[in-house]
């Protein structure tokens, strides 16, 4: 299976021969794989080197002339570095991008903390109007692209991962959809966290509801599955709770109780492999079982 970052850097180049509108800007992460792209689109594919606070602002300025611009690079280098121009010069300038990341959470451990970006989301989540999607297959990473390319003008972040599910969820942009029903509690499982979630929750009478787009929240559907008293737990990729707010507005009206899993703030250090560090934050399927377990009796 080609990865998320291999079908991103495919479908891009497909449409900027398709869309004359598009434009893309790179921090050279990735380049290489868009050199007979950028060969056929000169004046709209600019590589403007690692000076990634320059790559939000040539995004920002491309927006302005009306281009529909895709800006990409590591997480950490799109979301964290940048943020001031991400602000001011995408927000309070009131256009419109689609920043692509690799690498977020834990993909390239060896990279160490200068490449790992758990909180990007969270970061955007201070910033009004964006729309997060995290899509947990290279089949829905394409699909969500093309979505958010043909989205207007407006502001929107596609997180990729090399940490992915075994088989794509034919996804709706902005939907939550329904993996498995239960009577006994409810698992949101975002992005490439749903095989896991599926592995761990096997024997469980709980409904699993899939996330591959985090911003807008689907509250509607939580509120579909959940019974007045609501047993909640959500699973994250990246920093856990960073969606723990949307939930409990999803259900202010409700009792319920909320667990919130994912990548938690204090640093693990060691080098390792993606497996590794999910085991390690207890967001594999053995952790995942025991931690949703215990929530739920």
């Amino acid at each position: 299976m080609d990865t998320m970052r291999d079908r991103f850097i495919e479908t891009t180049a497909r449409l900027l021969d398709e869309d004359p509108r598009l434009a893309l800007v790179l921090a050279d992460i990735s380049a290489a794989g868009f050199k007979e792209a950028a060969e056929r689109h000169p004046d709209r594919l600019i590589n403007v080197g690692i000076r990634e606070q320059l790559l939000i602002g040539a995004a920002a300025g491309l927006a302005f002339t009306g281009m529909r611009p895709i800006a990409h690079t590591f997480a950490s280098f799109l979301v964290e570095r940048p943020f001031e121009q991400v602000k001011l010069d995408l927000g309070h300038q009131g256009v419109g991008a689609v920043l692509v990341s690799a690498a977020g959470s834990y993909d390239w451990p060896a990279g160490g903390r200068t490449h790992m970006a758990p909180g990007d989301v969270a970061l955007l989540d201070t910033l009004p109007d964006w729309t997060v999607h995290v899509p947990g297959h290279p089949d829905e990473a394409e699909r969500l692209l093309r979505h958010a390319v043909a989205d207007g003008d407006r502001k929107v972040y596609v997180r990729l991962s090399v940490h992915a599910n075994e088989s794509a969820v034919p996804v709706e942009p902005g939907r939550f959809t329904v993996v498995r029903r239960g009577t006994r509690g409810t698992v949101i499982a975002v992005g490439p966290m749903l095989d896991a979630v599926l592995a761990a929750t096997g024997n469980l009478d709980v409904t699993v509801l899939y996330a591959a787009t985090v911003r807008p929240f689907d509250g509607a559907a939580l509120r579909a599955v959940t019974e007045r008293d609501a047993d909640v737990v959500l699973v994250e990729p990246y920093l856990a709770g960073t969606s723990a707010n949307e939930a409990h507005e999803a259900l202010a009206d409700r009792p319920h109780r909320l667990l919130a899993l994912g990548v938690p703030r204090a640093e693990h250090r060691q080098y390792g492999s993606i497996p590794e560090h999910l085991a390690a934050y207890g967001l594999d399927a053995h952790g995942l079982r025991d931690r949703i377990g215990d929530f739920l009796k």
